[in-house]
Formats: structure tokens, C-alpha cells, sequence
């Protein structure tokens, strides 16, 4: 016995009497599997304790890769897992909906995740860089380099944070750290649990129990801010109505779409008896507002001629042949202001340079679309600020802070209009559901979503979902909502601290790599 602390066998250089399939068996399959488990902690599993063991898992296998392209490729296999399983809906949207031949639509989602598997496997490369299978030094690399990753993600070529690590954490401990450090905050904390525990396992002595500790107090430390009332309640509730007209997406583009919208949306206004707010989801009727026809353009006055305010989406052509996703408010007192969507989507709202021949193969109307302004101020509506996003847009937890930009006019609320009826009753329902929660934890905000299918719901400032509709079903979703003023630490600071804290902690592991180089 030498003392020194056990150790797994190098995967780059099997020990004898260790079988040669271990070796692709463990590079890549078991990555994949965990990766797939990794998809399982967000809803509407919301397992976040199995994000801990799948990244645990992962970082295990990491810890004793000596070349950098071998933990790349585990990284890439977990990420082929995760996203697979997780975003395979776009699938639908392409081929259901968008019409593209089955086989090109199979072969773009799987590129789509292929691409979004790289992320991870840039993660697991650069902390064996930094790391040199020394495993102290990996947690600080591998948490820190999982998190720059997934904040990467969200920025590089527009961004793409689906299922960023922290929205697993909506509920159980490390929520409290939501209103603190905001999604990526998270994410690193979700990182450094998960490389705590694979240190622990991997190692003895004071390494296990530093390991353990630091574990440990990112847990209690995070129950401990559930307690914390970041904002209060501002103002009277307020009455809302959400409606839900469960248009097939595959009709609603079609000819008779728009009377098929019409007799969706039009009766349900009818019921907006004494609500404060009624609101109509993203693209309510399927021409842009100057094509509506009067009675149609009538029906949408009514509601604040009867003393509500209404918000509902709506393409806007300004000038003619350019069109803006928009959201547009009217008042009791004639007056009406409007949103527009500044976040688009890739291929579905924009095209990409050089991927025309791409788009050209799917039915996507109105697929290129302008941009709205990067500041717009919140609506002034039923006694309440709010702080409209549409679809997409509230992926961006950064860009939602912006409007707090002027604090004379800091939203009282946030309210999503989505539309996603292109990816039937899959998973991306209750994956976007849980993304407004975060939003709401993030802000101290409720959040209010309208849909044309699901999930129309009402979110308290604390991220719990107070009422929702069914899934494709036609409805009302009525109820109150109680505005909050007042900041929490992420509004006030944004992604700053835990940028700064991701890049200490490569920095750290770095020269710690470097130090240990030379004595060497």
C-alpha cells in the first residue's frame, strides 16, 4: 500500500486485461445514455437531482481522459443524448408542418443536435486542457468550462440555450440561487455539485470532504434563498383572461384559415366578462393587422369599449413587403401601443446567409421578418407595466432585463404570446413552460403566457404555476395576477458575477495547470 489515493483507469490507455470494446463503449455509449438522462431533470420529468448524476456521471468518465479530442468526443455523445431526446421536436415543426421530405427533415434534426452536441464537447476539451487528469484542478475546469459553454450557446449565431442546464432547476434547492445569479449562475452551480460528486467518488481523504462540503453548501445555501422575498406586491391584482384557440397549425396558414382563427378567438372575446386584461396569443389571426377585415378589426374594439384592456398578436406590414411579429395593446381609452419581436428565430423568422435553398423547402409563411428595437418600453395597461415577449424571446433571460432600462417605467409583469402549434403536444410545451418559471424567479415577476395551443398559464412571482389550460384544447384561462416592483440581484447585476466567476475559475485552473507543467 503506497497511500495514495485510487484512481480509474486511464480510458486513453486501457490497463491490461481490460477489454477493447470498453473502450467505445464507454466514449461513446454511456455519454449518450447519460446525455439522455441529463434530458430527463427538465419538465415535465423535472428530475434536477438526475442533471447532478448525469453531469457526475460524465465528469467521471472525464477526469481520467489524458487527451483532450477523447473527452471531446464523450462530450459530444453526451450532448448527441441530450439534445436528441430533448429538442427532437423540431422534427415536427420541419416535416408535419413545414412540409420538407421526411428523410431531409430526419437529417436536419439530427445535424441540428449534432451542432448543439458541440458545445459540450468544446466544454469537456477545454477543461482537459486545463486540467491534465489532475482532479483537483477539475473542479474548477470542468464546472467552469460547462457553464462558458452553455452561456456560449446562448449567444454564438443568435443563441440557442434550449435546455440550458440551470432551467432544470426551476424546484428543489438550487432555485434559490435563480434571483441571485439568473440561469447561467445556475447552471455553473449545477456544475459544481455534479463535479463535487464525482470528485468525491473519485478520490479519498480531505479531496472527498472539500469535495463534498462545497457540495453541500451550494445545496443549503440555495434552500436557504428560497426564503428571500427579493420584490413585493405593487398595486390592486388584476383580473386576466388568457384564451386558448387551439388552431391546427396546419390550417391556420391554409385557405379558410382565417375564418377557422375567427370562429376560434372571436366567441371566447365574448367571454371576457369583467377581466382587467384580455389577451390573445402570437399570430391570433393568420393575415397581418391592415388585412383584417372591419368586422373582424370591430370584434378586437369591442373588448375595451366594454372597459378591458386587450393585447393580442399580430403580424404588422410596415412599409409594405416588410413584416414585424407583434404584439399590439388597446385601452379603454382608445389608445393602442405595440411590441414587436426583436429575438427571431433562425430559418423560421429569418434566413440565414447561404441557406435560402434550405427554407425554400418548407411552408414557412411569413418566414422572413424584421426586427423589432432593441428597447421598447412596457405596456401601460389595466394598472400595470407589462413587459411583453413573444415566443422564442424569453429564452433570453439578459435581453428581458433590458426592460428595466428605465427605471420610471420598470414592468410590474411579463407576459409571453407564443405559438406553438408547430411541435403538436411533444416535449417543447412543458420545456417552455419551465422556461417562463425561471423568467419569473429571475425578475421576482408573475409571468402571464397565452398560447394558440399550449401551455397558456399564470405564473406567480416565485415561479409556480398557479393555473394552466390542457394541452390542445379550446379555452379561457381566467384569474388574478398581483404585480411586484422592486429588484432582485439579477436585475440590478445581469450575467456579470457569474461570467466573472466562470473566468476566474478557468483562469485559476489554468495557471494551476501551468504551475504543475513546470514542476513537472
Amino acid at each position: 500500500m503506497t497511500g495514495r489515493p485510487a484512481r480509474l483507469p486511464n480510458l486513453a490507455t486501457p490497463t491490461a486485461g481490460t477489454p477493447s470494446v470498453d473502450r467505445p463503449l464507454l466514449r461513446t455509449a454511456l455519454p449518450a445514455l447519460l446525455g439522455a438522462a441529463h434530458a430527463l431533470a427538465f419538465a415535465p420529468f423535472q428530475l434536477p437531482w438526475l442533471q447532478w448524476l448525469a453531469l457526475a456521471g460524465l465528469f467521471a468518465l472525464a477526469l481520467p481522459l489524458a487527451r483532450p479530442r477523447d473527452a471531446a468526443l464523450a462530450g459530444f455523445c453526451f450532448g448527441l443524448g441530450w439534445f436528441g431526446f430533448g429538442v427532437s421536436w423540431v422534427y415536427v415543426s420541419m416535416h408535419v408542418y413545414g412540409q420538407m421530405p421526411a428523410p431531409l427533415a430526419a437529417a436536419a434534426t439530427a445535424a441540428f443536435c449534432a451542432f448543439l452536441a458541440l458545445y459540450p464537447a468544446l466544454a469537456l476539451w477545454l477543461a482537459a486542457r486545463l486540467t491534465a487528469a489532475a482532479a483537483p484542478r477539475a473542479l474548477l475546469s470542468l464546472p467552469a468550462a460547462w457553464a462558458g459553454a452553455e452561456w456560449l450557446r446562448g449567444v454564438l449565431l443568435t443563441g440557442f440555450p434550449w435546455l440550458a442546464s440551470g432551467y432544470a432547476h426551476t424546484d428543489g434547492p438550487l432555485a434559490g440561487w435563480v434571483p441571485v445569479a439568473g440561469v447561467h449562475g445556475v447552471t455553473l452551480a449545477a456544475a459544481l455539485v455534479a463535479g463535487g460528486i464525482a470528485l468525491a467518488v473519485r478520490r479519498r481523504g480531505r479531496q472527498r470532504m472539500a469535495a463534498a462540503a462545497l457540495a453541500a453548501a451550494l445545496l443549503a445555501g440555495g434552500q436557504a434563498l428560497r426564503a428571500i422575498e427579493w420584490t413585493a406586491p405593487s398595486g390592486e391584482p388584476v383580473r386576466v383572461m388568457l384564451a386558448q384557440g387551439n388552431v391546427p397549425q396546419n390550417l391556420k396558414f391554409a385557405d379558410g384559415g382565417m375564418a377557422l382563427s375567427e370562429a376560434a378567438y372571436l366567441p371566447l372575446l365574448r367571454e371576457a366578462g369583467q377581466a382587467d386584461l384580455v389577451v390573445l396569443p402570437e399570430s391570433v389571426l393568420p393575415l397581418p393587422l391592415s388585412y383584417l377585415p372591419q368586422a373582424t378589426l370591430d370584434a378586437l374594439a369591442e373588448v375595451p369599449r366594454r372597459g378591458s384592456s386587450l393585447i393580442f398578436g399580430i403580424f404588422v406590414e410596415e412599409p409594405r413587403g416588410l413584416y414585424y411579429n407583434s404584439a399590439i395593446g388597446l385601452a379603454p381609452d382608445g389608445t393602442s401601443q405595440r411590441y414587436s419581436k426583436r429575438h427571431l428565430v433562425p430559418f423560421g423568422e429569418f434566413i440565414p446567409w447561404g441557406f435560402r435553398w434550405f427554407v425554400d423547402r418548407m411552408q414557412m409563411p411569413i418566414g422572413d421578418q424584421q426586427r423589432g428595437a432593441a428597447f421598447q418600453p412596457p405596456m401601460q395597461l389595466a394598472g400595470q407595466r407589462i413587459a411583453v415577449n413573444i415566443c422564442y424571446e424569453d429564452l433570453f433571460g439578459a435581453e428581458i432585463r433590458q426592460a428595466w432600462r428605465d427605471p420610471g417605467l420598470a414592468p410590474t409583469m411579463l407576459l409571453n404570446l407564443s405559438n406553438l402549434g408547430w411541435f403538436d403536444d411533444s416535449l417543447a410545451l412543458p420545456q417552455h413552460l419551465q422556461i417562463s418559471r425561471l423568467r419569473a424567479l429571475e425578475t421576482g415577476r408573475p409571468v402571464l403566457r397565452a398560447t394558440n395551443t399550449g401551455a397558456t398559464a399564470i405564473i406567480d412571482a416565485r415561479g409556480q404555476v398557479v393555473a394552466q389550460l390542457p394541452h390542445l384544447t379550446r379555452g379561457v384561462l381566467s384569474g388574478e395576477v398581483q404585480g411586484h416592483a422592486g429588484h432582485t440581484p439579477y436585475l440590478r447585476f445581469g450575467d456579470a458575477p457569474a461570467l466573472a466567476l466562470i473566468a476566474l475559475a478557468l483562469v485559476a485552473a489554468g495557471v494551476a495547470g501551468g504551475r504543475a507543467g513546470r514542476s513537472r
